[in-house]
């Protein structure tokens, strides 16, 4: 947990964790030393302890934060909203507009959570969790009112998720087309996905359907699984 002291001890926190993005980006979390981020922020090493514990807590504070501004600027966005169609359309912006902005941030807490102990984990994973519910709850409350034809909302729910994210792999501002083309073209994927001809052929939503997926929410995996290489932007 972060430990700061007055308003020039939040400002060098804030540094330091910064500095800790933008590091473990680059290097992976395992090869970051404490070294490397003091320097970077003008500091002596033993100096970090000040504001926060070890390389761990930093690691957690980067990670959580990064889930809990996700999950409050969403539910945020998704407040007053009640149609399962329009709350659909406003969930995929949301998250695509997000992931372009923060990729960073994005990268490690998908990559590094592995890197977590087991009670940060499951803090992350929990909050993790809560915003996948976010989606399943649109997808089932659709599909109950016959605007979806989404058989299982858990898998539809991973399924977007993971197409929504995986917009980081390439993106880079700056490309042939704007993040407002980006958002459309992904969000209009996503419309169609859950009410179009392919999926209007699934059987009936029922309103307590056999849970097909059994695994646990991805976390990551073992910390023993190689750091994945993040792939060379493709402008689009």
């Amino acid at each position: 947990m972060a430990r700061t002291i007055g308003s020039n001890g939040a400002r060098t926190a804030e540094a330091i964790r910064q500095a800790g993005v933008k590091l473990i980006y680059k290097h992976g979390y395992e090869a970051m030393s404490l070294r490397q981020l003091a320097a970077e922020v003008g500091l002596q090493s033993g100096s970090l302890y000040k504001y926060f514990e070890n390389k761990q807590n930093l690691l957690f504070d980067i990670v959580r934060d990064h889930m809990e501004d996700l999950l409050g600027k969403a539910e945020a966005d998704l407040a007053g909203i009640t149609d399962p169609l329009a709350r659909l359309k406003t969930f995929s912006a949301f998250h695509l507009r997000y992931h372009m902005t923060r990729m960073a941030h994005v990268f490690i807490a998908n990559m590094e959570i592995r890197s977590l102990e087991d009670e940060h984990r499951a803090v992350v994973v929990a909050l993790r969790r809560r915003y996948e519910g976010l989606l399943e709850e649109i997808l089932r409350q659709g599909a109950k009112d016959g605007v979806f034809q989404v058989r299982e909302p858990k898998v539809a729910t991973y399924a977007i998720i993971s197409m929504l994210t995986g917009i980081c792999m390439w993106y880079r501002p700056g490309g042939r087309l704007s993040q407002d083309e980006l958002v459309e073209i992904y969000t209009g994927l996503v419309v169609n996905g859950a009410t179009g001809p392919g999926a209007a052929a699934a059987k009936p939503f029922e309103a307590n359907p056999l849970e097909a997926v059994t695994a646990q929410p991805r976390d990551g995996g073992t910390r023993a699984k190689p750091r994945a290489a993040r792939p060379k932007a493709v402008r689009a």
